[in-house]
């Protein structure tokens, strides 16, 4: 029986299908019209194997697919047409580079006829992506459809987690190939695994076994592994106290007592100096970005440095490691765990607590529990994070927003923290919280959002009108792109070059939206418009005035040692 002939389309939702995918976030145009001609009945009716999510501009399909894997685990799935809809899509591949993130970003292309002619809508989609992805690929017929597929999920989800991009020519789509089931489980020469040295394992619990004083970095590598567990039987048999980067914030709970608190430029003052006074240091899944260690010159020197981290490539990148572990740390940090003498360090864990002290009284009542003024960013994340519980998804923007929400949010689950760390991108906020509504439909999502960030992405209130996607959006007006201006003011002579805004009507926006809406100019009247949104069913936008210059603190200023950190800003 001859074996029945489909065209490249087709395939490519027989084999997304096969990969396990249920949502994907795209936007149609002429060079993907074939796909999406396909797609319309692979959205309904008894071939229903997609939901298929409109969004208002291609960068939001890259940040949506973001979002929607951060909170889930999969692989997020993004379809765009040639030309400008896949360079817009480059934001988003950057940045889920720079955080691990695993996206599929699918783009149509001109015929493979025409390449190289400067045809309409043509761009040099894989040239331009290659460096700024895992893999980028141009399918050029459709019998490699399958493969292609399946290579780039593999690829996306495997190991250290990224972005891979398939170029698809108009040819490849319409041609017909007998469908044949792909799956690629081996790349030659890619080794997303590595088989943990035991050698090195046994050294690094021999330094930690003798440290007087460890202390552990704990990154997003922990949740990219689903090794929750595995790091709190770590820190728990060997008592060491720990802190979190910025996206490995919920990798272990807010209220775990060996938690003290987040690192990095505005993270919390008693890991920051403690990492200075540490004897061991363990870094778990985390690459030593520049927010976390200042001046490298003068960072942990005293320290016996191990790292744990599944890419090679980060070891000795920023930080020399004494003892490096590459591998996954699901099964590093059990190997070490096995190796390690219970330990009672008491007093090391209690010398933080000067330090704690000090924030408290200098930077975060005052932050969280002002008693006049205009309302502060710290006392609106406060209110919200007592409110959900710490059960709720916390989606970011960038700028002051984004270190007020991720140092007063609190977290007891994993996975529920969305924000853009290493690229810094304005505008990742509200597409991110769309996906991740979709990719994980049973929690609160909750997005914090500055006035600057939020009209960079403004036209995904579409999306959510559309999809009735229950993002809870608190805006954070300040009136000023907020992080530029402190800047401004610290190291520029209170210079404010440009970041005074002036701004529309939100509340007539969210009502040309249908998304309800409310303001609070009062902190009397904040928790009870908290609440109203929380209990809304759907969407809701929050706008809170905010204090003109409100400042994050602490700060580590750049080109500076952590030991450095500063509690208040000198005029």
């Amino acid at each position: 029986m001859e074996t029945k002939r489909i065209k490249g389309a087709e395939a490519l939702m027989l084999a997304l299908k096969q990969e396990g995918v249920k949502t994907i976030f795209g936007y149609p145009g002429g060079a993907i019209m074939p796909v999406f001609d396909v797609l319309y009945d692979y959205t309904r009716g008894d071939k229903k194997s997609f939901d298929h999510i409109l969004v208002r501009h291609e960068q939001a399909a890259a940040h949506a697919a973001q979002g929607y894997a951060r909170v889930s685990g999969e692989v997020g799935v993004c379809l765009v047409t040639s030309g400008p809809g896949a360079t817009n899509t480059l934001t988003g591949v950057a940045d889920a580079m720079m955080d691990s993130t695993p996206i599929v970003v699918i783009a149509g292309q001109v015929g493979t006829g025409v390449l190289g002619t400067d045809a309409f809508q043509e761009v040099d989609l894989v040239g331009v992506a290659q460096p700024i992805s895992k893999w980028s690929y141009q399918i050029r017929r459709p019998e490699d459809v399958a493969w292609a597929v399946s290579k780039a999920f593999y690829i996306a989800r495997s190991g250290r987690p990224g972005p891979v991009v398939l170029d698809f020519p108009k040819n490849a789509q319409t041609g017909t190939a007998e469908w044949k089931p792909a799956h690629v489980d081996f790349v030659r020469s890619y080794v997303p695994y590595p088989k943990p040295d035991g050698q090195a394992v046994s050294a690094a619990a021999e330094l930690i076994n003798s440290a007087k004083r460890p202390f552990a970095l704990v990154g997003q590598g922990v949740e990219l592994a689903g090794a929750q567990r595995e790091l709190v039987e770590f820190l728990e048999k060997a008592d060491i106290p720990a802190a979190r980067t910025l996206l490995g914030l919920s990798a272990l709970p807010s209220s775990h007592p060996l938690n003290m608190g987040m690192l990095g430029m505005h993270g919390n003052y008693a890991p920051n100096i403690k990492e200075q006074e540490c004897d061991v240091l363990i870094a778990i899944g985390m690459r030593f970005s520049d927010r976390v260690t200042g001046l490298p010159s003068t960072y942990a020197k005293q320290a016996k440095v191990i790292h744990l981290d599944i890419d090679h490539a980060e070891i000795n990148k920023c930080v020399k490691a004494d003892v490096p572990v590459v591998g996954d740390c699901k099964v590093t940090l059990p190997a070490i765990t096995q190796l390690l003498v219970k330990k009672d360090h008491c007093g090391w864990r209690d010398s933080f607590k000067a330090c704690q002290k000090e924030e408290q009284a200098k930077v975060i009542t005052p932050a969280i529990h002002p008693t006049e003024g205009p309302l502060l960013m710290g006392e609106v994340v406060n209110v919200v994070a007592e409110a959900t519980g710490g059960d709720a998804v916390l989606v970011t923007d960038v700028g002051q927003n984004q270190m007020f929400a991720s140092r007063y949010f609190k977290y007891n689950r994993k996975r529920s923290v969305v924000t853009s760390g290493g690229m810094g991108t304005m505008g990742f906020g509200l597409p991110a919280a769309v996906g991740a509504t979709f990719g994980a439909p049973d929690r609160t999502v909750c997005m914090f959002c500055g006035d600057g960030g939020f009209q960079m992405s403004i036209q995904e209130l579409g999306t959510i009108m559309e999809q009735r996607a229950p993002v809870k959006m608190i805006l954070l007006n300040n009136n000023y792109l907020g992080n530029v201006r402190q800047w401004q003011d610290m190291f520029f002579n209170h210079r404010r070059s440009f970041t005074k805004m002036l701004n529309p009507c939100y509340g007539q926006l969210a009502a040309a939206y249908g998304i309800c809406y409310e303001v609070v100019t009062d902190r009397a009247t904040l928790a009870a418009a908290v609440g109203r949104m929380l209990s809304t069913e759907g969407p809701f936008l929050l706008e809170c005035a905010i204090k003109e210059d409100d400042n994050v603190l602490p700060m580590t200023p750049p080109g500076m040692s952590v030991s450095e950190m500063m509690l208040k800003i000198e005029c």
